[in-house]
């Protein structure tokens, strides 16, 4: 289990305490937890939690964002399986059964948030990225930047080497990656909930401008070199 995690003290250790018993009812699971400069407190729920849970927890003294923590993280596991998931409390670890059962069938399996709680912004900046996202890949899927994701170790290790172009859009890009890579992608309907506590980390108002034009021109970068090699 993958979480990258940012500034979230009132939310983590609810939401690792949720996801670990859910999933070892049935699975043995270990944590990786990609801090990623965190200033709030996380730092130090996150070392007490330790000593509570079987986890990896890789701290870092500087923000390096949200794509390079996904990457430390998946480079920290030899996991047969790889489970990603946002640690803002608003995925329910119970959908992860849904997952499990495509798993074997699939490359990637990928959450559909049928029920987004986002604010209004967020989902029309979302709705506008995936209209450009759509026509340059054409990606048969309703959610493509949806953080809730069960791979293999191969196909992320796979992807990995090509991942980091964007920054906060991590899961865009893997997804873009991966169809393009001629990778299989099933879609599974999840619950989302709202956030436990504030707003988005990331898509901060005052960075909304910078993020849409480096993003946009990310996907077209993409676009370009998946087409010129035919893959990832």
């Amino acid at each position: 289990m993958i979480l990258p995690a940012y500034n979230e003290v009132e939310s983590i250790e609810g939401v690792i305490k949720e996801i670990y018993e859910e999933l070892t009812l049935r699975i043995e699971a270990r944590l990786v937890i990609c801090e990623d400069g965190s200033r709030d407190g996380t730092k130090e729920v996150l070392k007490r939690l330790s000593e509570i849970y079987p986890a990896c927890i890789i701290m870092s003294e500087e923000r390096k964002g949200y794509a390079q923590a996904i990457i430390d993280g998946i480079m920290a596991t030899e996991a047969p399986y790889l489970l990603f998931f946002d640690t803002d409390g608003q995925y329910d670890p119970k959908d992860f059964w849904s997952f499990w059962s495509w798993i074997d069938r699939y490359d990637i399996v990928i959450g559909w948030r049928i029920d987004r709680s986002d604010s209004p912004l967020r989902l029309l900046m979302s709705r506008s990225f995936k209209f450009v996202h759509n026509a340059l890949f054409h990606v048969p899927v309703h959610d493509p930047s949806c953080p809730y994701v069960l791979t293999t170790k191969g196909v992320a290790d796979r992807l990995k080497p090509h991942m980091g172009l964007l920054g906060s859009g991590f899961w865009w890009e893997f997804i873009a990656r991966a169809h393009r890579s001629g990778l299989s992608i099933r879609e599974v309907p999840v619950h989302c909930r709202s956030r436990i506590s504030g707003s988005s980390r990331v898509f901060e108002l005052r960075r909304i401008p910078t993020i849409a034009v480096t993003h946009v021109l990310g996907l077209f970068r993409i676009w370009y070199e998946t087409r010129a090699s035919k893959s990832a």
